[in-house]
Order: structure tokens, then sequence, then C-alpha cells
């Protein structure tokens, strides 16, 4: 009798201690849901599986019939958020009063910015109004040999394609972002190109 509750005292423990990974295991799933990063890619294919029959007696095998795909663009790099480990390894003189929401929004204003930039360099030009060719020439004449096949954008794209103000401030937060390699400038020709890395 005593051999039996020891076992059920020992069965209780282990059972306690399952739970408790089992509850530690779900709120790590619930934390990890509920800060779900912006830019994870989303899924591309989904498919529908319907079954098909000719005549009752006869059946046929399900198959999955699959939506096409998106068309193919080219991927166009953008800037990786700041992380919270990152933005307080930033140096205090070089932080200021500036926030970790108000760098990532810069982040997003610049991943805009780039996507527009670029998404008018891939079009095709005949399909371009003249305003966008007139972008689209001066995009190429930015380029130059050391920016061959990286992604960067210049002031000039961040006042046509974002309501960001060319402060100071605006200045501070991308020594952030060069501080935690985020980008790099290209400095040329009377022009500074960031660079995405």
């Amino acid at each position: 009798m005593e051999i039996q509750v020891k076992k059920q005292e020992e069965l209780k423990k282990s059972l306690k201690e399952i739970q408790k990974s089992a509850e530690r295991a779900q709120k790590e799933a619930w934390h990890l849901l509920e800060h779900m990063p912006r830019y994870l890619p989303k899924p591309l294919q989904v498919c529908n599986v319907e079954p098909t029959v000719k005549h009752k007696e006869e059946t046929k095998a399900v198959e999955p019939k699959c939506e096409k795909k998106p068309a193919k663009g080219r991927a166009i790099k953008e800037v990786a958020l700041i992380t919270t480990e990152e933005f307080e390894n930033v140096p205090a003189y070089m932080k200021g009063r500036i926030t970790y929401d108000q760098i990532n929004a810069v982040v997003e204003e610049i991943n805009k910015a780039v996507v527009d930039k670029y998404k008018i360099l891939y079009q095709p030009l005949k399909s371009m109004s003249a305003p966008v060719r007139n972008l689209y020439h001066r995009f190429i004449e930015e380029e130059t040999r050391d920016t061959n096949g990286v992604f960067f954008i210049v002031d000039n794209d961040i006042k046509q394609f974002t309501k960001l103000k060319l402060d100071k401030r605006f200045y501070i937060m991308l020594s952030i972002l060069r501080h935690c390699q985020r980008v790099r400038e290209i400095r040329s020709s009377g022009l500074v190109r960031y660079v995405i890395c």
C-alpha cells in the first residue's frame, strides 16, 4: 500500500512539472504570437483540396488545386528594424532624446522610399508616364560603379517618397543606423548615397 502511495506521489510531482513546463511553453508561444515582426514574409501559395466524384460507383482520387503564385518580381532589399538590444548598445551621446519607436519609424519610411524607387526602376520603360520616366533617368544618373548591384537612396528620394524632414534629427538617426550597420554611406560627385546593408 505504501509503495503505491509513493508511486502516486512521484507521478503527481512529475505531472506538476510537466504542467509547469507546458504553461511556460504556452506563455512563450503567446508572447511570440503577440510580438510577431511585421517584416516576416507572408505565405505565397494556398492550396484548395476539393474531392471530385464522377459517378456514384466511380470515385476519383482527391487532387489539390493550387492557386497561381503572384508574378515573381525582383526582391527589393529593405533595412531591418532595430532591436531593443541594439538600441540599448547605441552610445548615449548618439541617442540623445531619440526613442526606439522613432528610430524604427524612420526605418519604415526609408524602406518605403527604397521600395518606391526600385519599383520605378524595375518597371518597363514603355509603361511609364513622363514624370515617372524623368525620375527613372534621375535614378540611373545617380548610379555609379560603387553602387552597382546594391540598393541605395539619396536625400532627394527621401524627400520625394516620404514625409520626413531632412533636419539635424534625421541625420542623427541616420548615424545611429550606420552605427547599427543598417546603412552605409558612399560619397561621390556631390551626392551622399545611403546603401542598404
